[in-house]
């Protein structure tokens, strides 16, 4: 008789355990370009770090949190930017392709 395995949904945030890990996951979701996915990604960091501390540490609340970077969250740029701050973190630029100038 076959035994039945129980398995659960892959979840990301269980594997961003490091500060390197957590980089290259935002490196790789920022390069997507698809401003969806990025957000959905920084939501995803969030709730590996904690989003009741992130939240609190954005100002904001933590339903606020969740709704702005869930699914269906559009969030604000200073609002990215305030959870961003809060997960120890910050944009940069860098020029797409090498030789570039103004």
């Amino acid at each position: 008789m076959a035994t039945k395995r129980k398995s659960k949904p892959f979840d990301v945030a269980e594997h961003l355990n490091s500060e390197v890990v957590i980089a290259a996951y935002l490196d790789e979701a920022m390069a997507t370009g698809d401003a969806a996915y990025i957000v959905k990604a920084i939501g995803t960091v969030a709730r590996s770090r904690g989003m009741t501390q992130i939240a609190k540490d954005a100002s904001m609340s933590r339903e606020s949190l969740y709704k702005s970077l869930g699914g269906d969250g559009n969030p604000e740029f200073a609002t990215v930017l305030r959870v961003l701050s809060a997960l120890g973190l910050r944009l940069s630029v860098e020029l797409e392709r090498a030789g570039a100038s103004t």
